[in-house]
């Protein structure tokens, strides 16, 4: 059996004061995050100010899906900037050429990949964060303006857990079954906290249009987000079986349907840039469910018309 490395952590250097990065040492390389977060006033070094910062976003990264989309619903285009980068990473490790200056110019011998998303500070010609949940946050709470209020504080700790959930008990639980395949032990135990998750989330969403309510919030652009890497990305190393169960989760897939509809989020899904990074990336074995599409996102219906998951 394979000794798994414990991680470590440790902290570099910035050049600018307001911004640390932290980086995660492992048996495989993880990706540096710095955090520097936007705050409320000129007292937090970088604070909310039109047209001074810029996004980086990739459209076949998850990370970037929900940023862009959460920029999109809170009409930030003439606020805040964002610079598109390709769908496959163009550098050799993994990284993205044109982000290297900046990460250079951010941290002293920088060394690591030069990865999306990236929140940068136009003024400085630094970066403010890498760290895809702080942007989000910062993008809902400190440029909403008059939009909607994407990350109420009253219910902050309920999206955070939400999204907790999305992403350990649907993505990396879909990721560790995927990499498993059907014929491993420990490939039940992994579909069963999927599914378990995709349950629970069919039953809060059968009387309520959104996660929380009447509203949306943050919580559902990142149950979205985890519903079409499910659906594009996970499935195709899943057994048939396995996503037809993923699929009987009627309420669940209305619900991505619907929100497929919306403009934010219609206009910020790229599914060939999904399905090339998925391809150029993946070494894991293809299994049946490649074949069992759960969604034609492509044919989203109006928001009030009624839906059904694909045929299968």
């Amino acid at each position: 059996m394979r000794r798994q490395v414990p991680a470590r952590t440790s902290t570099h250097r910035t050049s600018h004061p307001g911004t640390r990065m932290t980086t995660t040492f492992a048996a495989a390389a993880a990706d540096p995050a710095f955090r520097g977060r936007i705050g409320s006033d000129a007292r937090s070094g970088h604070y909310p100010v039109p047209h001074r910062y810029r996004l980086h976003l990739s459209p076949s990264c998850p990370h970037c899906l929900g940023i862009a989309i959460t920029h999109g619903l809170l009409d930030l285009g003439d606020t805040l900037p964002v610079t598109h980068l390709p769908a496959v990473p163009d550098a050799p490790d993994c990284g993205y050429a044109a982000l290297r200056p900046l990460y250079e110019a951010s941290a002293h011998q920088y060394r690591g990949p030069a990865a999306a998303p990236v929140l940068s500070d136009d003024w400085t010609g630094r970066i403010v964060s890498t760290h895809a949940p702080d942007i989000l946050h910062d993008l809902a709470a400190r440029f909403a303006g008059p939009g909607p209020d994407l990350y109420p504080a009253s219910a902050r700790d309920a999206i955070d857990a939400l999204v907790h959930r999305c992403e350990q008990d649907i993505n990396q639980a879909a990721q560790q079954a995927g990499r498993l395949g059907s014929d491993h032990p420990g490939y039940a135990s992994a579909l069963d906290t999927l599914l378990g998750a995709l349950a629970a989330l069919e039953q809060q969403l059968a009387d309520r249009p959104y996660l929380l309510g009447p509203e949306l919030t943050v919580a559902d652009v990142q149950l979205w987000v985890t519903l079409v890497q499910l659906d594009t990305v996970h499935r195709w190393h899943l057994d048939a079986a396995a996503v037809q169960r993923i699929a009987g989760h009627r309420h669940l897939w209305s619900y991505a349907r619907s929100l497929a509809a919306r403009p934010a989020f219609a206009r910020s899904l790229d599914l060939d840039a999904i399905a090339r990074r998925h391809h150029a990336r993946c070494r894991g074995r293809e299994a049946a469910g490649a074949a069992v599409q759960i969604v034609d996102w492509t044919t989203a219906p109006a928001p009030d018309q009624h839906v059904t998951p694909a045929p299968r």
